[in-house]
């Protein structure tokens, strides 16, 4: 297994990742693989050693919300630590490795490395914020609000006031991030080229000036 340096406060400690690991089985997925449905009653942790994944929502017209993306480094699967349902299904979006962890065994590795269980709070004091931000946006600011604060969000300076979306995301994928239609953010994204304030390169979105404050 590769290791790397933490990125964000997301990402476990090289060490805390290898031992952690070292306690589950490791298998590999091929992209657009779901590895978890929602409202599943397994407990193990999924740990990501390479590759990307999607947890996200669906209804029963087969309309999703995508909730987040998580890369090498992170993992997904706490919220059933507490014996409750899985709260989302997850997805590969490209080929991926996992350490495959019992909830057992997490539960015996929180109770012997205090630093992993720090990390496991301040990871869900994150998503929980997270999902009170959603909430707020999805109430009080219209599309192109939300679209703006996605780029905002995801966006990485890139130097001369140019910032970056690293991620090659389609009008669909932002769709089902902010909870609206992939027509309804052609229609946003449409002034936004026009108006210079954004461009593509090679598939990912830059962030050429300050959005405006509204369209």
């Amino acid at each position: 297994m590769a290791t790397r340096k933490p990125a964000t406060p997301d990402v476990l400690d090289d060490a805390l990742l290898r031992n952690i690991a070292q306690r589950g089985g490791v298998r590999s997925f091929s992209a657009n693989t779901v590895l978890v449905t929602e409202e599943d009653r397994s407990d193990a942790l999924y740990i990501i050693l390479s590759g990307r994944v999607k947890a996200y929502g669906s209804s029963v017209d087969g309309r999703e919300v995508v909730y987040n993306v998580l890369g090498a480094g992170e993992y997904f699967g706490e919220m059933t630590l507490d014996g409750g349902p899985r709260s989302a299904s997850i997805m590969t979006l490209e080929p991926t490795t996992c350490a495959i962890v019992p909830g057992v065994d997490v539960r015996e590795f929180l109770a012997n490395h205090p630093d992993f269980a720090l990390h496991l709070v301040k990871k869900l004091i994150k998503l929980a914020r997270a999902s009170t931000e959603h909430v707020k946006s999805l109430a009080l600011e219209d599309v192109y609000g939300r679209i703006a604060r996605l780029l905002r969000t995801l966006a990485r300076d890139e130097g001369d006031g140019v910032k970056l979306v690293p991620e090659k995301l389609t009008q669909q994928d932002i769709a089902e991030r902010v909870g609206s239609s992939r027509e309804m953010v052609s229609r946003v994204f449409k002034p936004l080229l026009e108006g210079g304030y954004i461009e593509m390169r090679a598939g990912r979105i830059a962030v050429l000036k300050k959005l405006p404050a509204g369209l």
